[in-house]
């Protein structure tokens, strides 16, 4: 099943707030409702985020009650601005947008309000459609990374639940085990949200891989003992230098496997560079509310005293120097990233 689709003129989507406990599909009618949805985290992960995104411009159209493809056209833009504003850091978010948007003003004097309608929503599924096949390919260049035997370090949730369907550095590790490799897994918990513990775990019972979860602060530790043969994990923007801003907690799983020799392999889909930007210095940082962190509770009790304060930053950024390789679906990009990263999202031959 997709974490995200189309169905009897709604988005549906996987609730992702409520795994491993509860299974449920969420209804949207309305871009705004989507919005919602994006920055309270019932989905989550890059590419994810941006094919939701695109299917809410499509539910913007059909609330217009623009009968003049201009005015519709004014309706979208107000939407996307919207959209694009729920999760600042995901670039994907605003490239699907920026996607949508561009199919929709092309048609400007030469389709009526219905007809642009009609191809925003196709091309919110080909976004959809597009993402499956493109981790599948990631996928396969991935997989050639891992041996059989090898223990991985996995960072967040990068796995179907991140994407449309099949995973970024899940997809790779997933991929792996059903050409017969033999891996093991360890799944940082992820905190404060804890989407290794969650949701990683609850996605690698499914495909039947060996697992153990490590609190975050016991990775370094499993480097240094040289358990660990590889890191994977995804990202939710890439500079043009190959600077990698991902979940917070990224970074120094980065140094310790630097620091130990571990390979360090960021799965990114091309719509996930961001060309634009020179370096991971400029890319936007969210921060959420600190009640999820202040909100933990351990054994039934609150963790932090009742009058504490918490910062809540939710990405960080791997400087270039720390990546071994970036997987794409057009291969596995190699140092210097500044060359070889523009001709994978160009779709040129890397050498």
């Amino acid at each position: 099943m997709r974490t995200v689709f189309w169905e009897d003129n709604q988005l549906k989507m996987i609730d992702q707030r409520i795994l491993p406990g509860r299974f449920e599909i969420l209804s949207y009618k309305d871009h705004k409702s989507v919005a919602h949805a994006i920055k309270d985290m019932v989905v989550r992960g890059a590419p994810a985020i941006g094919a939701a995104a695109a299917f809410g411009l499509a539910l913007a159209g059909y609330e217009s009650a623009s009968s003049s493809t201009r005015d519709l056209l004014d309706d979208l833009q107000a939407a996307s601005n919207t959209l694009k504003s729920a999760r600042p850091t995901a670039v994907n978010l605003a490239w699907a947008v920026d996607r949508v948007m561009g199919v929709a003003d092309s048609l400007k004097g030469e389709r009526n309000a219905d007809e642009v309608c009609q191809c925003v929503l196709e091309e919110a599924q080909r976004i959809a459609d597009e993402d499956v096949e493109i981790n599948k390919r990631m996928a396969e260049h991935g997989a050639k990374l891992i041996d059989d035997g090898d223990t991985v370090i996995h960072h967040c949730n990068t796995g179907a639940l991140a994407t449309v369907d099949w995973g970024t550095a899940l997809g790779v590790i997933r991929t792996a085990h059903e050409q017969g490799k033999r891996i093991h897994v360890l799944v940082d918990e992820t905190r404060p949200r804890l989407q290794g513990a969650r949701l990683t775990a609850w996605e690698l019972e499914q495909y039947g891989i060996p697992y153990e979860i490590i609190p975050d602060n016991t990775a370094g530790y499993f480097l240094k003992a040289g358990v660990v043969k590889k890191c994977f994990v995804g990202s939710d923007r890439t500079a043009a230098n190959g600077d990698v801003a991902n979940k917070i907690g990224t970074y120094m799983l980065a140094l310790a496997a630097f620091d130990n020799g571990v390979p360090f392999y960021p799965v990114v889909p091309t719509s996930t560079v961001d060309l634009s930007l020179a370096s991971g210095d400029l890319i936007p940082i969210e921060e959420r509310d600190p009640q999820e962190v202040l909100g933990l509770e351990f054994m039934g009790e609150r963790v932090a005293p009742q009058n504490a304060k918490a910062r809540n930053i939710a990405f960080d950024v791997t400087p270039n120097r720390l990546v071994t390789g970036i997987v794409t679906e057009n291969g596995v990009v190699h140092p210097p990233f500044e060359v070889n990263l523009r001709k994978a999202v160009l779709g040129e031959r890397l050498e």
